[in-house]
This record gives C-alpha cells, structure tokens and sequence, in this order.
C-alpha cells in the first residue's frame, strides 16, 4: 500500500471520527443514544464513499460519491423521514423552529446546510442530497450548455414563498401543531419530495443538464452560500501542473470557470460548487485538488448561455 493509498483511507477514517464526534457530544448533552447511532452512520456512509472515490480506478471513482448520495440520502428521506414521520423539507426546519423543537430536520439543517458549510461548502449537495441521488444517475452529468442567466434568482424566490408559508400558516391560521400530527408531516414529506423529484428529472431532460434543479429551483443553496464563502475545504488547481486543457470546466457540473480562479492563484471561491470533485477526477495533469485553507473571494465564474459570460 503507497503514501497516497494510506492518505486516503486515513482522511477517510477521520470523516467517520469527525460524525462520531458529533453524536457523542449530541448523546451527551441531551442525553439520547439514538444521536451516537445517527451521526455514526452518517460518518461512516460519508468516509466509505470517501474511501471509495480515493481507492477506485478513475473511470470508476463516481460510485464512491453514489455510495455516499444512496446511503445517507435513503437514510434521512427514508428512516428519519417516512418511517420517523419528520417533515425533512425546508418547510419542516421552519416549523421545528418556531415551535422551539429540536428535532431531526433542525439537527440536519444547522449542520448539513449552515453550520457545515464553513468547513465543507456546498459538500451535502455533491455528496448526499436525496434529490441529486437520483438526478446525478440520469446521463447529463456534463452539461450540453451553459447556465441560464438570472435563472439562479428562481431558488431565492423559491426559498422566501417557503418562508411566507410557513409564517403564514403560524401567525395567521395559528396552525402550530404540525410536528404532533404525523400523518401531515408525512403527507408533506411526500407531496413535497413528489414535487422535486418531478421537477428535478424534467428539467434535467428538459435542459440536457443533471444539475438545472439546484441550479435554478432548490430552494437550498441561498441557505448554502454564505459559508460556502468561508469554506475550509475547496478546490485548488496547481498552475505550475495545470496545461489548460479545459476537461475540468467541461466536465463541471455546476458550469463553474475554474480556471479563471487558477490564473488568479486562488482556489476555487465560487459558492455554487458542490465538491463532487469530478474536476479533480478528470484531470490528466493532476493538477486539480480538494484542498484545506483559509481564504475567501466574492467573485463568483460561470459560463452562462450566449455570448458574455460577465
């Protein structure tokens, strides 16, 4: 076994440490041994997809982040979810919020998609959003074209009518016992995952693209960004390896200039890549890494459909 073998299975291990952590601390402080099992859980789906992407022949270092989307995505839509009866939706982290609950989509929501983004970005939308489990199977992984301009503001749209409902259901109808009638947490889980997954696959043969969903419709990613900025883990690419050959921004998912920033001798500050690190797998040059530091940008390069990309 070489340097690099043990490198990767020693990060790998340290992913699972990492969620240990958490659900020991969390089985502490409230006192349930159920959060020891469901960060373990969480760790070890995320450090043998780790392990998996890190060990595999190139051609096959995708299944390493499949493993990881299909584990973690059935456990918290499936497990927590529908047989937990807990609205997993942005919708039911508003509801838990405001009834001063702190339940399983808090829990996910703080760490996955706030808290965590200061260490890992946008790592859950790349490595285990229950939608991108489906849509990442589907055959656009490479985009046919470019973004579509101004689209983006859809998720911001997206993300404020969530919140008026939820106020609104609150304050106006005093409709407050959504979180002790479990057949309306499900029923909402259901209609609402329906209503993604339909939209996601659409949109995705509509636009020849697997990723036009978080791109344009996910509500999630505004929640995302600001950490994302802060991020300790990002992508770097070697300028002194790298020979422009442009595989890794024709092969991006999110449509992302990444060699605009390697020219800067900045890694990659955008706050829409999800770490899926096809860029560091499809690089000839090795030049492409996930790399931990310190640093923060504002300037966000992507290639968007017609003739300026400004």
């Amino acid at each position: 076994m070489n340097r690099e073998q043990n490198k990767i299975i020693r990060e790998s291990i340290i992913t699972f440490l990492f969620f240990l952590a958490l659900g020991i601390i969390f089985w502490k402080t409230k006192g349930h041994p159920f959060f020891l099992f469901n960060f373990g859980y969480i760790g070890l789906a995320a450090g043998l997809g780790e392990l998996l992407f890190g060990l595999l022949p190139r051609k096959n270092k995708t299944i390493g982040r499949k493993v990881s989307q299909l584990l973690i995505g059935f456990y918290l839509l499936g497990v927590l979810g529908f047989l937990g009866r807990e609205n997993m939706q942005l919708e039911g982290f508003f509801f838990y919020l405001l009834a001063g609950i702190f339940s399983g989509p808090v829990i996910h929501y703080l760490i996955a998609k706030t808290a965590g983004t200061f260490l890992f970005g946008r790592g859950w939308c790349g490595w285990a959003c229950w939608t991108a489990m489906v849509i990442d199977f589907l055959p656009w992984s490479k985009p046919a074209n470019g973004r579509i301009k101004k689209a983006g503001i859809l998720r911001y749209i997206h993300l404020f009518f969530s919140f008026i409902l939820v106020m609104t259901i609150w304050f106006v109808f005093k409709k407050r016992n959504f979180h002790q009638q479990t057949q309306v947490e499900l029923q909402w889980l259901v209609i609402g995952n329906l209503f993604y997954f339909i939209i996601a696959i659409f949109l995705a043969v509509l636009l020849r693209d697997n990723r036009a969903f978080c791109k344009y419709i996910c509500p999630i990613p505004p929640l995302m960004k600001i950490g994302a900025r802060f991020s300790i883990w990002k992508i770097m690419i070697e300028k002194e390896k790298c020979t422009e050959c442009g595989l890794c921004e024709a092969h991006c998912p999110m449509n992302i200039r990444l060699l605009d920033y390697m020219k800067k001798n900045q890694r990659v500050q955008s706050t829409e890549c999800i770490a899926c690190q096809q860029c560091v797998n499809i690089c000839p040059a090795a030049a492409v890494l996930y790399s931990k530091g310190l640093d923060i940008g504002t300037r966000e390069y992507l290639t968007f459909q017609g003739p300026s990309n400004n």
